[in-house]
C-alpha cells in the first residue's frame, strides 16, 4: 500500500532506483539539493537545477513545466550525502502567478521504475510562498526514508537556499531562472494538460527483467517488449526507457495494463486532450487485425477526440512524444553501454595481474563484445519502434486536413475557405539525428499564444555547408510568406489580416504573391512615415481591445475597428526603427497575442547587437524558426535538440498562389 504523507511524516523506502512525480497544474522548476549528514550543501556543485542537471545518483527537469519526474538513485549516491532535498519553484517573469496561493497545491510521488507508487504528499497551506522544500529523501542508519517536508518561502529560490546554507544562494537562484528562461525560448509549445484518466498514453512500462536480470524493459511506439540496460542514473520515462541524459518528463504516469489487457489486443489510447467536454468523445477508428505477435495496424485518427481533426491533432502529439522517448531510451542504453565498458577497462588495467599472459587484451576484448552487444539490443528495439512510428507516419500524413498539412500534400489541390477555425497550425517537420528521415508535423495551436522570428542569419547550415548571406534572407523572407499563406488559409474569410513593415522596400520580390493576390489588409509600408503608422495604429488597437476586455465592455469598441487577427511582418529589422519604435514592437510582442495581434519578425539577431540587451526581452517572446535545418527547438518531454525545417512549397508549384487567390476571392464575397 502506498503511504499518503502529510506534512512532517516519513516512510521507509525499500528500493533504491526511485522517480519522484511532480504535478503542479502550473510550470513549476524543480531542483534538489545534496546535503551531508548535517542537511549542509557543500556549494553548488551539490545542486541539481535547470542549468546542471545531472549530478551523480540524481537527475532534475531541464525547464519548468507542469509534470516533472526527477530520476534518482540512492545506491549511486556519494558517501558524504545523506539528504536529498526536492525543491519546487515558480519561474520568474510572463503572465504566470506568483505564489503558490493562486495555484493548486503540488502533488508529490515517489514511485518505483515500473510506476509503483510508494509514498505521495500533496503539500497544502502554501500562499504568498514562491518556492517550497516539497519532500526530502534521508539516510538513516544505513536506511533509506522519505519525509514530507512543504517548507515554503516567500522570498523564492534565493531565499531557500539561503536557508540550507549556501552562501551563493543569490547568485545560484539567478542563473536557474536564466536557465529556465532560456530553455523555454526554445522549446516547443507544451501539449495540452492531461486529466487523470487521460494520463495512459500510447506506451506502459511493464516490469521485467533486462539484461543484468534485474533492470526494465521498454514497450516502445511497436508495443514489442525492448529489453534496457540498468542505467547509473536509473532515470524511467513513460515507455519504460532509462534516460540519464533526457533530462526530464513532463509527459504522462507510466501503468501497467489489467491482466489480458494486453497492447496489440486492441487500439492504442492515444490520449493528448485539450478540449475538455462533459460528453465522451466520438469512438476513433479500430486498428484492422495484425497476425498474432505482430504490433497493431497503424490507423489514421486512432486517438482521442471529438472530431477527426481533433484525433489527428492528438495522434501527431503522440508520434512526437513517442519519438522522443524512445531516443531518449536508445541514447541512455548507448551511454550506459559506453560508461560500463570503459569502468571495466579500468578495473581490468588497474590490475597489475592483467599486465601478465595477455589477461588484459582477453578482458578488454570482453568488455568490447560486451558493448556491441548492448547497443545491438538497443539498436534492435529502437529500429522496431521506428518502423512503428513510420508505418503511422505513412498513413496519418495523407489523412491530414490543409492546416496540419505539408504544401506538397493533395489535400491543398481541393482547398476551400473554412468556416471555422482549426485546432493548430503546421509550421514545418521535426526529426532527430539518428532517424532523418521520420517527420513529425510540429503543430502549434491556434490562435498563435507567441510571435514568431524568421531567423535571417547565421549562414552556416547543419552540414557544413554554407548559404549566401542574401540567398539566407531571401530564404528568409520566402519562408515569412509561406507561414503568413498558410495562417490566411485555416482562418474563415475576414477573420485574419495581415501587414507588412518593409522599410527599404527590399522584400518586394518575395512579398509578390502576397500583393498580386490582393490579401494584404494595405500596400506594405515603406520608409519611417510607413513604420510609425502601422505601429501606431496596431497598439492602439491593442490597447482598446485590452481596455474593452477589462471592462466588460467589448460592444463599445469603436464601430471602424476591425476585429479580425491581425499578423505584422516586419522586415529588415532594426534598420529603419528608432527608439519608439523598437519599444511599440516589445509591446505587440508582449501584450499582442491576448488581443489577436500577432507579430512575425524577419531579422538576424546580430544585426540587432547595436540596441545591447535592450531587445533582449523581445527576442525571447518570440519562437525562433528558420528557412534552413536547424537544430535549435526542444520536446517537452526529454528536452531533445530536434532538427527543424519549415514547410516548403515544392520547386514550379502554384498552390501557395492558387491558395492565396482562393482567400482573396472568399474575402470580396465576404466584404
Amino acid at each position: 500500500m502506498a503511504a499518503e504523507l502529510v506534512r512532517g511524516q516519513n516512510h521507509p523506502l525499500s528500493q533504491m532506483r526511485l522517480e519522484i512525480r511532480v504535478a503542479a497544474g502550473k510550470p513549476v522548476v524543480a531542483a534538489a539539493t545534496l546535503g551531508d549528514e548535517h542537511g549542509r550543501i557543500h556549494g553548488v556543485a551539490w545542486v541539481a537545477h535547470p542549468g546542471t542537471p545531472t549530478l551523480p545518483g540524481l537527475e532534475v527537469s531541464k525547464q519548468a513545466a507542469a509534470d516533472h519526474r526527477l530520476a534518482v538513485d540512492l545506491d549511486a549516491m556519494p558517501e558524504a550525502v545523506h539528504r536529498v532535498s526536492v525543491l519546487l519553484a515558480l519561474p520568474l517573469g510572463g503572465d504566470g502567478p506568483a505564489r503558490f496561493g493562486a495555484v493548486a497545491a503540488p502533488f508529490v510521488a515517489v514511485t518505483g521504475l515500473d510506476g509503483t507508487e510508494v509514498a505521495s504528499y500533496t503539500i497544502t497551506g502554501l500562499d504568498a510562498e514562491s518556492a517550497v522544500v516539497a519532500l526530502e529523501l534521508y539516510r538513516r542508519q544505513g536506511a533509506w526514508k522519505v519525509r514530507a517536508v512543504g517548507q515554503g518561502y516567500a522570498g523564492g529560490l534565493a531565499e531557500l537556499l539561503t536557508d540550507q546554507g549556501l552562501p551563493q544562494a543569490t547568485h545560484l537562484a539567478g542563473s536557474i531562472n536564466e536557465a529556465v528562461a532560456h530553455g523555454l525560448a526554445r522549446s516547443v509549445a507544451a501539449p495540452p494538460p492531461r486529466t487523470p484518466d487521460a494520463d495512459r498514453t500510447r506506451q506502459t512500462a511493464t516490469p521485467a527483467l533486462g539484461p543484468e536480470g534485474s533492470g526494465s524493459t521498454t514497450q516502445g511506439a511497436s508495443g514489442a517488449v525492448a529489453p534496457q540496460p540498468t542505467s547509473p542514473y536509473g532515470a524511467q520515462g513513460t515507455s519504460g526507457a532509462v534516460a540519464p541524459q533526457s533530462g526530464y518528463d513532463s509527459g504522462a504516469a507510466a501503468v501497467n495494463p489489467p491482466a489480458g489487457d494486453q497492447h496489440a489486443a486492441g487500439p492504442i489510447d492515444y490520449s493528448h486532450p485539450r478540449r475538455q467536454t462533459g460528453a465522451p468523445p466520438q469512438p476513433a477508428p479500430t486498428a484492422p487485425s495484425a497476425p498474432p505477435g505482430q504490433p497493431a495496424r497503424p490507423v489514421a485518427g486512432d486517438a482521442t477526440g471529438w472530431s477527426m481533426e481533433e484525433r489527428l491533432y492528438n495522434q501527431v502529439w503522440g508520434m512526437f512524444e513517442d519519438l522522443a522517448r524512445t531516443m531518449a531510451a536508445y541514447r541512455s542504453a548507448v551511454d550506459f553501454a559506453d560508461s560500463r565498458m570503459g569502468k571495466e577497462l579500468d578495473q581490468a588495467l588497474s590490475d597489475p595481474r592483467s599486465r601478465i599472459g595477455g589477461q588484459g587484451d582477453a578482458a578488454r576484448e570482453a568488455a568490447q563484445a560486451k558493448h556491441a552487444q548492448l547497443i545491438d539490443q538497443a539498436r534492435a528495439a529502437l529500429d522496431r519502434d521506428l518502423d512503428q512510428l513510420t508505418a503511422e507516419c505513412e498513413v496519418v500524413e495523407p489523412a491530414l486536413p490543409p492546416a496540419f498539412a505539408g504544401w506538397d500534400n493533395p489535400v491543398w489541390h481541393g482547398y476551400r475557405v473554412p468556416m471555422e477555425i482549426p485546432m493548430a497550425l503546421r509550421l514545418g517537420d521535426l526529426h532527430l539525428p539518428e532517424s532523418p528521415e521520420l517527420r513529425i508535423p510540429m503543430l502549434v495551436r491556434l490562435p498563435l499564444e507567441r510571435g514568431l522570428w524568421i531567423d535571417s542569419g547565421g549562414a552556416e547550415s547543419l552540414d557544413g555547408s554554407f548559404t549566401d548571406s542574401h540567398e539566407l534572407r531571401r530564404l528568409a523572407l520566402d519562408t515569412a510568406v509561406a507561414h503568413a499563406a498558410r495562417l490566411l488559409a485555416v482562418y474563415p474569410a475576414g477573420e485574419f489580416a495581415v501587414h507588412v513593415i518593409d522599410p527599404a522596400g527590399s522584400a518586394a520580390q518575395a512579398l509578390v504573391p502576397l500583393v498580386h493576390t490582393g490579401v494584404l489588409a494595405a500596400p506594405p509600408a515603406v520608409g519611417a512615415a510607413g513604420v510609425t503608422d502601422v505601429l501606431t495604429r496596431l497598439t492602439q488597437r491593442v490597447d482598446l481591445v485590452q481596455m474593452a476586455v477589462r471592462g466588460g465592455a467589448a460592444d463599445s469598441l469603436p464601430p471602424g475597428l476591425d476585429t479580425a487577427e491581425q499578423l505584422l511582418i516586419v522586415n529588415d529589422f532594426p534598420h529603419g526603427f528608432d527608439d519608439r519604435a523598437v519599444t511599440q514592437l516589445r509591446y505587440l510582442a508582449d501584450e499582442g497575442p491576448s488581443v489577436g495581434v500577432h507579430l512575425m519578425m524577419v531579422a538576424d539577431r546580430e544585426d540587432a547587437a547595436g540596441y545591447g540587451p535592450l531587445l533582449d526581452p523581445l527576442w525571447r517572446s518570440l519562437m525562433r524558426l528558420t528557412p534552413l535545418p536547424d537544430d535549435h527547438l526542444a520536446d517537452p518531454w526529454v528536452g531533445h535538440a530536434w532538427t527543424y525545417e519549415p514547410s516548403r512549397v515544392p520547386p514550379g508549384s502554384h498552390v501557395l498562389r492558387q491558395v492565396l487567390t482562393e482567400v482573396a476571392t472568399a474575402r470580396t464575397k465576404h466584404r
